[in-house]
């Protein structure tokens, strides 16, 4: 019989409900926020920072996160706006696989592509989870019209660039920490 230690599991698998707290996935604004709502988000990313800063596959996971996957949420001590803004520094501004995109359609209906858009527009530092919320659908949903929205506005395919390096992504995430 084969017996693993759970030792050898990622924070993230042996406590879940950490990294898939509501706070983390949706940060709150902190001008929006009461002193005590914001010390209880500070708290709860604070605790998932420390599990995830000691997990040996944090390099792998940050890189996947940051160059190859498009992920929500807290993942690899970093917020979806904290990648976004990696990403930028990067020059990484092609489209990266989102699992989502391959998921069975659900939901109440079509959103419409231009409300969409609209509601980007008004809240521009909203992260595609908080849009899908404002908006009532999936965030799977936003995804494909934020996409598509890319795709329109420059239909010229990139000239192939050389992703980062393990290293470099790891040299912008050290940067964002110090700025943080």
């Amino acid at each position: 019989m084969l017996i693993t230690s759970s030792r050898s599991l990622p924070p993230c698998a042996m406590r879940p409900e950490v990294y898939q707290d509501e706070q983390l996935l949706c940060p709150p604004a902190r001008h929006e926020s009461s002193a005590e709502q914001w010390r209880d988000f500070q708290a709860k990313r604070d605790a998932a920072h420390r599990r995830c800063a000691g997990c040996e596959v944090l390099p792998e996971c940050l890189y996947q996160a940051v160059v190859e996957v498009d992920v929500s949420g807290f993942v690899a001590c970093t917020s979806e706006r904290e990648r976004q803004r990696m990403r930028r520094v990067l020059g990484i501004d092609g489209p990266l696989h989102d699992p989502t995109q391959d998921a069975p359609r659900s939901g109440g209906g079509p959103v419409d592509h231009d409300l969409v858009m609209a509601t980007r527009r008004a809240h521009p530092d909203d992260t595609s989870r908080q849009l899908a919320e404002r908006l009532g659908c999936s965030l799977s949903t936003v995804k494909r019209h934020l996409r598509r929205a890319r795709e329109t506005e420059s239909p010229a395919p990139p000239s192939p660039v050389a992703p980062p390096t393990i290293a470099q992504v790891l040299d912008v995430f050290d940067d964002l920490e110090k700025t943080a």
